[in-house]
């Protein structure tokens, strides 16, 4: 039948084997039992070949010998293959001693190098604390499974390395940390203009920025609670309250907010006002580039900074709030984080919302998500469908992002949990009261399990899909 792979026989280091035509000299050795090191190559990830410390010598049925790379050669009848030939060792060795000499205080390298007789290299060590190895895990995992692309390979020759655009703050990055789990050398270059949150990283913010009782899913907190305030805006407009009222008292002196511009599109802008603040109202289901705005106010000086963020960019903001801080000790930053399941693109959003709801979605006067319905009020009629119909028009990234209610801002803002016409808030430091202090509004009761179930829902999705780049990056090490 079309499409059932034949089976192929072929000798790895003497021993016969089978495997299915299309697979990689390196699968097939697995089958067997026989270890070949590996570095830059991942089962959940397409193969690439670049650090070549997976060669192999092969010889084909015309009896012509040559090195390959075992993690991206396919099987072929009657192949047979050597893989710890003199030639494969001294290969090997070579590329060994290479990598030692790129990264030579990097310990994975060191006992690899050793493993082959390296003790240490004999070529030019450009920078003793380099630590990448180009591998190109890091830019494989957000492309292709995350689906964000943060990052990428820049330059060329010695001066390659990985990096985000234009070396600035990132904007894509969110801060998901799949790079840094797929990462062979834990390099911390994925980490200059991205910001990966693994679960250490999170509970050291915690430490630092954050005082309660923690909850695994609902994060440290110290108060919760529902209210509704005397600013009209969505669901009680409690994140807008908080904002003017920030202003006010002089708790910062600039806002990132998001803004709606053309139709339906948002975008992360500056908010120096009352005005500018109010201009912002109403919850956008959209991520924007934000982060970038955060090093451009510091560069203009400011030091007292809000920001209101969905998950994703509250996890950013505080990774970069911890570097700027070694920098800029007198660095204020509050964080408003939004309760968010996930976000949309603002094109497939249009076309979803046309194709389910018969609106035209830049005519929207309110969007809103409510007990597993989206809502698009236009010319006062609301319209509505399943969320999970709008499943094509969701963002990448998403899908590996375990934080249903900002467990790193100062104070969570989220409808659910809370009656119409409130929001959910969730107290979780000590700049989180200051900012609810004089801030008027109405207090209600809380159901604190419908915020736990989908809090609980949207971890073990995450963990589902971590579940086989973990897995593979443990069969590596």
């Amino acid at each position: 039948m079309e499409g059932i792979k034949k089976e192929i026989t072929l000798k790895i280091d003497g021993l016969e084997v089978q495997a299915k035509e299309g697979t990689t000299i390196l699968d097939a050795a697995k089958k067997l039992g026989i270890n070949i090191p590996t570095l830059c190559h991942h089962p959940a990830l397409t193969t690439f070949g670049s650090c070549r410390v997976c060669s192999v010598e092969i010889t084909d049925r015309r009896g012509r010998k040559k090195i390959v790379t075992s993690c991206n050669y396919p099987v072929s009848e009657g192949l047979v293959v050597d893989t710890k030939s003199k030639k494969v060792f001294r290969t090997r060795q070579l590329l060994l001693e290479l990598l030692l000499a790129r990264c030579p205080n990097v310990k994975r390298i060191q006992d690899l190098a050793r493993e082959y007789g390296v003790e240490k290299p004999s070529f030019w060590v450009g920078d003793p604390e380099e630590d990448c190895i180009l591998c190109g895990l890091c830019v494989r995992v957000c492309e292709e499974l995350v689906g964000v692309s943060a990052i990428n390979f820049a330059n060329r020759g010695v001066e390659r390395e990985v990096t985000a655009p234009y070396h600035t703050i990132s904007d894509e990055c969110v801060g998901c940390g799949a790079c840094a789990v797929v990462c062979p050398t834990d390099s911390k270059k994925v980490r200059v203009n991205t910001y990966p949150m693994l679960e250490e990283d999170i509970k050291a913010a915690e430490e630092q920025f954050l005082k309660g009782t923690r909850d695994e899913l609902l994060g440290v907190h110290s108060e919760i609670f529902a209210a509704k305030s005397s600013v009209d805006g969505q669901d009680g407009g409690v994140a807008t309250a908080l904002l003017l009222s920030g202003f006010e008292r002089g708790l910062f002196d600039a806002a990132i907010v998001v803004k709606r511009t053309v139709g339906y599109k948002a975008e992360a802008v500056i908010a120096e006002s009352a005005e500018d603040i109010l201009d912002a109202r109403g919850t956008k289901y959209s991520r924007v580039k934000m982060m970038s705005k955060v090093g451009e106010l510091v560069e203009k000086g400011k030091r007292k900074i809000a920001i209101v963020g969905t998950p994703c960019e509250v996890r950013t903001a505080r990774k970069i709030q911890q570097q700027l801080l070694k920098e800029y000790p007198d660095l204020e930053i509050t964080i408003v984080g939004l309760f968010c399941f996930e976000a949309f693109d603002y094109d497939k959003l249009k076309e979803a919302t046309a194709r389910l709801l018969g609106v035209d979605l830049d005519k929207a006067e309110k969007t809103q998500i409510h007990k597993g319905k989206f809502i698009a009020t236009v010319d006062g009629k609301e319209y509505s469908a399943k969320v999970k119909e709008f499943h094509t028009a969701v963002q990448g990234g998403c899908a590996y992002c375990n934080d249903f209610v900002g467990w790193l801002s100062d104070v969570s803002v989220g409808s659910v949990g809370s009656e119409e016409g409130y929001s959910t808030v969730i107290v979780r430091s000590e700049k989180g009261k200051r900012l609810l202090e004089n801030v008027d509004f109405v207090k209600g009761d809380v159901k604190k399990e419908e915020i736990i179930k989908l809090a609980g829902f949207k971890k073990r999705r995450a963990e589902k899909n971590f579940a086989p780049i973990i897995e593979g990056t443990q069969k590596q090490k």
